[in-house]
């Protein structure tokens, strides 16, 4: 009853919305920045930089696309980019069974743990992001994924501006947040080059708990035409600390409260719970887990690409962009289970990375007649290095070690492995125009992937490979445009995602298991259906989509301990899923000035089989047939209204998000909850030197409700009866930010 009231309430709330629109305050011209996709042959949509702009300062584009129809999109920060908590699910698939791009170079699966990629907040800045683009199905042939099963998120950087110009902006907010952002651009120089350097310099404190979240980027982007060639450099450096909240339970909940987090800065507290949780031999999760010293994520990125657009005479164009990206980073977490020898007892807990890879995007396109002919191919080397350090705490009086600083000098590397991935995926496809009014797409991908594994040092002795090769994933779609504002689109998409070369999956088990199952595991493939219908005319803009997705031999991981302890676990395939959905939006500007933007979702998401797990207690069964697919929301309701007359700007929305199950018998599960988020603000033009002044004020979560927002923070567990399973992260409460945006 309480999900139909709040679900109700939430269609009831459709009068309340967000900026589906922007006002060119200079011309006076209405500019859509949504984008429901007209003329593809796909379900896509799309939102520009007016949409990122109009959210609180650094927020991550990711927030931008959660009003569109079926993305589930959770953080437990206001901005969405405390990476630990980042969560996007589409049609029942997970992150990290999504693909993203930036500028068409692979970000990966964009997972905290990403071993060929990194996340779109350590990518780019959110004020250089020109356009979001989301494929809720396979995504489009050409993008340089091997994970997106469901669907596909590209990014796109905008380019440097044709005149010189400085963008500086300022925000503060709840929390002692503040986020400075500049850009200085050239203009156009006279080769024609146009280039900009932008730099971030960003801090938040925790809302709740202690440690700060930190981030310091620079962002540098060139444009050389050559001729009708052009060429484009990019690169991008980020240094990111974030000191994490705890992952709770409902039992944690009901016995510290909302606010509950880790001990930090109470090094005593810390270490009475240490002592206590060794006198009690390690087997009490009250003492021992309810909370540890502290936690955090440090990252620091290097990426860029150059990139080469060369038309051959006027029917063929080449494309090649070639790519680097390196990557140091550490999880921490302050851990009872390894006190340090002769000092505190407790350690820090580390999972170590670094990333080195290069690749290169390449596509030859040709024009003939009716047929638009385009083929390509990718690739990209990976050498990952992984490991699980301890660091100790000699002096039991205070801590010796900061979190926000990279750990040196280990007392113990429990595990370290090297992995090499290689990659080549080739497609081709071809777009004919058969008549004024319709389109056939046709094409297919070529996918293998080979990860390699050598142990370094510790764990168990795993070397070999396990390859992903799929020679045929064809692609076909239509568009019949059956007037000037209404056309009708269909799609069939068949898809692979690649085992990934990283000490998780396939590699993440005992060297017995490993032998036993890398020559037999299948990967993952899925198959899209869609069918759909858009409309687009002076007032209204709408899209509706049904699909029917087969997801065949889904892996699952079976860990064998909570996270922190990071025990060997299973690993199998074990069975299919089936979705049925449809998906609805609807843009409306029912007067000058104002637009309602809603999207609605319907998605179900079941388990198809029963799966068993083997223990030292022996076999169990599992009896998951019949069963929603965890952290796969039925039902997804957004609507947001906005005002903008190009001076004056106010914005108010409503999200409701269905109940989600974290458990694969769907006995526990994060109840439904709305959100209301909401902002004003005014441009001044022509002040001085002062191109365009913008003061905005945003309110996230304006009735500050409780709710849980990630889920499956340390995976997914079979059953959940008692509340006890740590893997849930509380949303954050009602914030505020203040921006000054100014143009010079």
């Amino acid at each position: 009853m309480r999900n139909t009231v709040e679900l109700s309430l939430a269609i009831a709330a459709v009068l309340a919305g967000h900026v589906a629109v922007a006002q060119d305050s200079a011309q006076g011209k209405v500019e859509e920045v949504i984008v429901l996709g007209r003329g593809e042959t796909r379900q896509v949509q799309s939102v520009s930089f007016e949409q990122i702009d109009a959210l609180p300062a650094g927020t991550s584009p990711l927030k931008a696309i959660e009003k569109m129809p079926g993305v589930n999109f959770q953080s437990a920060d206001a901005y969405g980019a405390y990476e630990w908590s980042t969560r996007l699910s589409v049609r029942g698939f997970n992150q990290s069974q999504l693909g993203f791009t930036l500028d068409g170079v692979p970000l990966g699966d964009m997972s905290y743990a990403n071993h060929n990629g990194l996340h779109i907040s350590r990518a780019i800045p959110s004020e250089a992001v020109g356009r979001v683009e989301l494929s809720q199905g396979a995504g489009a042939i050409d993008i340089a994924s091997t994970s997106n099963l469901g669907g596909a998120v590209e990014f796109f950087s905008a380019d440097p501006a044709a005149e010189f110009g400085i963008r500086a902006e300022q925000m503060f907010g709840s929390d002692s947040a503040r986020r400075t952002f500049a850009q200085l651009d050239s203009g156009e120089l006279g080769t024609g080059t146009r280039a900009y350097v932008a730099v971030v310099d960003a801090s938040t404190e925790k809302w709740k708990g202690g440690g700060d979240q930190e981030q310091r980027m620079v962002n540098v982007k060139l444009v050389q035409p050559i001729g009708d060639a052009r060429l484009t450099a990019y690169y991008n450096y980020s240094d990111r600390a974030e000191f994490d909240y705890q992952d709770l339970s409902y039992q944690i909940i009901e016995r510290r409260g909302w606010d509950w987090d880790n001990w930090y800065p109470n090094w005593n507290a810390a270490i009475d719970a240490a002592n206590a949780c060794n006198a009690a031999g390690q087997s009490d999760p009250l003492v021992c887990d309810d909370a540890y010293w502290s936690a955090a994520g440090l990252r620091k990125d290097d990426l860029g690409y150059l990139s080469l657009d060369l038309p051959i005479g006027e029917a063929v164009t080449l494309q090649a962009t070639a790519y680097m990206h390196q990557n140091e980073g550490q999880g921490l977490w302050g851990t009872p289970y390894v006190p340090t020898p002769g000092g505190a007892p407790i350690s820090i807990r580390t999972t170590e990375y670094e990333i080195d890879r290069q690749g290169v995007v390449s596509s030859l396109t040709f024009s003939l007649g009716a047929h638009e002919i385009e083929g390509g191919v990718w690739f990209e080397t990976v050498d990952f290095n992984q490991a699980r350090r301890f660091y100790g705490e000699p002096n039991v009086a205070g801590p010796t070690r900061s979190f926000d600083d990279f750990q040196r000098n280990p007392l113990l590397t429990q595990w370290e492995y090297d992995f090499d991935t290689d990659t080549v995926v080739f497609h081709l496809q071809d777009t004919w125009s058969i008549t004024d009014a319709l389109t056939l797409n046709a094409g297919f991908r070529s996918v293998s992937s080979e990860s390699e594994i050598w142990t370094v040092a510790g764990g168990p002795l795993k070397n070999g490979a396990i390859e992903t090769d799929e020679s045929f994933l064809p692609q076909v779609g239509a568009n019949w445009s059956l007037s000037d504002n209404h056309e009708v689109f269909a799609s069939v998409a068949r898809n692979v995602r690649a085992f990934p070369g990283s000490n998780s999956g396939p590699f993440d088990v005992s060297a017995e298991v490993f032998e036993e199952i890398r020559n037999t595991l299948e990967p993952e493939t899925s198959t899209n259906y869609e069918l759909g219908w858009r409309y687009q005319g002076a007032a209204f803009n709408s899209v509706v989509t049904a699909y029917r997705v087969d997801f065949k031999d889904r892996l699952l991981g079976i860990p064998q301990c909570i996270g922190i302890r990071g025990c060997t676990g299973s690993f199998a395939n074990v069975g299919d899923v089936k979705t049925n959905g449809v998906e609805a939006a609807l843009s409306w500007r029912p007067m000058t000035h104002l637009t309602w933007f809603n999207s609605a979702a319907w998605n179900d998401s079941e388990y198809d089989d029963d799966y068993t797990f083997e223990t030292a207690q022996g076999v169990t069964l599992v009896p998951t047939a019949g069963k929603q697919v965890v952290d796969a929301p039925e039902w997804l309701v957004r609507s947001e209204l906005s005002y903008d007359n190009g001076a004056f700007f106010a914005r108010l929305d409503a999200n409701y998000t269905d109940e989600r199950f974290y458990t694969y018998l769907n006995d526990a599960s994060a109840d439904s909850y709305t959100l209301f988020n909401g902002g004003l603000g005014y441009r001044f033009n022509a002040l001085g030197v002062v191109e365009q002044l913008t003061v905005q004020v945003d309110v996230t979560n304006l009735a500050d409700k409780k709710y849980i927002g990630t889920i499956g923070t340390n995976g997914f567990g079979v059953s959940d009866p008692t509340g006890s399973m740590q893997t849930l992260l509380r949303g954050a409460p009602r914030q505020i930010f203040i921006s000054a945006k100014a143009r010079f």
